[in-house]
């Protein structure tokens, strides 16, 4: 037993030195690492002797979605990266994304990387569709930098709100332009394991109109359910990999409102979909910033009642849930931020959800870590949320 593991972690390394070796002129390839198996850190050291090498390994696969969940641990978000609304991914002020970003990040122990990605800059005209090659090489090569550090990884289509716009007018041709651009981005990633995860879309509403962030209207939440229904489809349709991969699909807008809630929709009763939801909450504190404040009781109880409600409508009917945006903007309260979440990712971690804090990279607004200098601007808020799920 002793010798097979020796073998195995030499070929690891071998492995492991290949991929490394490879220009970043081109994405590097993940797909012939070693698949899937969740494995400790003690499964990984070698044993003082040979029948402690028996330890089961866990496969991904073969995880329940809820089991899936906890695996993924704390997550944190690539924002304003490759989902900026132009050509240009650092047009709203975030440099180019290196391997020694995405390093410091799986370093302090978050185990999700969420890479929101916006496709609309970046492909033809219908009826093809097609993206740009060199978006896919990007998007593929930072997929890869994740991967690397045995982190999940998530893709979505994320600022793409301009054409995706859920009304019944038009229905149609939005769902086949939704059914092409998935076709093309699962096709290429369809032989990566099952740390990659997708996610069919962002937070998918009709803009500027009333019910925007309220849940939507009947019309809006039906045509949502149908965008990632087709969204759904053309990932499977690939095959490989993309056949069981497991796919996040949000509520309405991602809204934890009660109507959101209610009409959610499992795409075909998809057994490997994860329920994606957002929620800055509270609002004022988190989001808007016009209450500096937070931590009081009654603070605390009404967030007790937030994930209570994500706990009754999603959990309790065997829907494992992934926090996919969450945070605090700064508003020079480093101390109830804190608090904030220390509460908010212990509230997630007791219920099984998995927390993934938006980091825009804007220190005057949600980010935690500098991505130019590769330093942790709030070093105890990623601490608190990575020790939050620990066991």
């Amino acid at each position: 037993m002793k010798k097979t593991y020796s073998i195995s972690l030499f070929f690891f390394c071998l492995n492991l030195s290949l991929v490394t070796a490879c220009s970043n002129d081109k994405p590097l390839s993940n797909k012939e690492m070693k698949e899937d198996p969740v494995v400790s850190k003690e499964q990984n050291e070698t044993p003082e002797n040979e029948e402690e090498t028996d330890m089961k390994e866990i496969s991904l696969e073969e995880m329940t979605n809820q089991e899936f969940v906890v695996a993924m641990g704390a997550g944190w978000n690539l924002g304003n990266a490759m989902d900026t609304k132009s050509s240009d991914e650092t047009a709203w002020g975030n440099p180019i994304t290196t391997k020694a970003m995405i390093d410091e990040i799986a370093d302090m122990g978050f185990k999700t990387l969420r890479v929101p990605v916006t496709w609309q800059f970046h492909m033809g005209e219908g009826p093809n569709f097609e993206i740009e090659p060199v978006w896919l090489d990007k998007v593929e090569n930072i997929v890869n930098f994740g991967l690397e550090n045995q982190m999940f990884v998530i893709i979505n289509i994320h600022h793409d709100e301009e054409w995706i716009v859920p009304v019944y007018e038009n229905a149609e041709a939005t769902k086949n332009q939704v059914s092409k651009v998935w076709s093309q981005i699962a096709e290429r990633f369809k032989d990566y394991d099952h740390h990659l995860i997708f996610e069919t879309l962002n937070e998918p509403r009709h803009k500027e109109t009333p019910e925007e962030w309220t849940g939507g209207t009947d019309e809006g939440r039906d045509m949502v359910n149908q965008f990632h229904k087709v969204g759904l489809e053309a990932i499977r349709a690939t095959g490989s990999k993309n056949e069981t991969r497991k796919i996040m699909v949000s509520t309405y807008a991602a809204s934890t409102d009660n109507r959101a809630l209610d009409q959610y929709l499992i795409p075909n009763n998809d057994k490997n979909v994860l329920v994606s939801v957002h929620s800055y909450f509270p609002y004022q504190f988190a989001l808007e910033g016009s209450d500096p404040k937070w931590g009081t009781s009654q603070d605390q109880q009404d967030l007790t009642a937030e994930f209570e409600k994500i706990e009754n409508m999603l959990i309790t009917n065997n829907r494992a849930v992934v926090m996919g945006e969450w945070g605090s903007t700064f508003n020079d309260n480093p101390e109830d931020r804190l608090a904030h979440a220390k509460f908010y990712a212990k509230g997630c971690a007791d219920r099984g959800i998995c927390p993934i804090w938006w980091d825009n990279g804007n220190k005057d607004e949600f980010a935690i870590f500098d991505r130019r200098n590769l330093t942790w601007i709030y070093p105890e808020i990623a601490e608190a949320l990575v020790n939050a799920v620990k066991k």
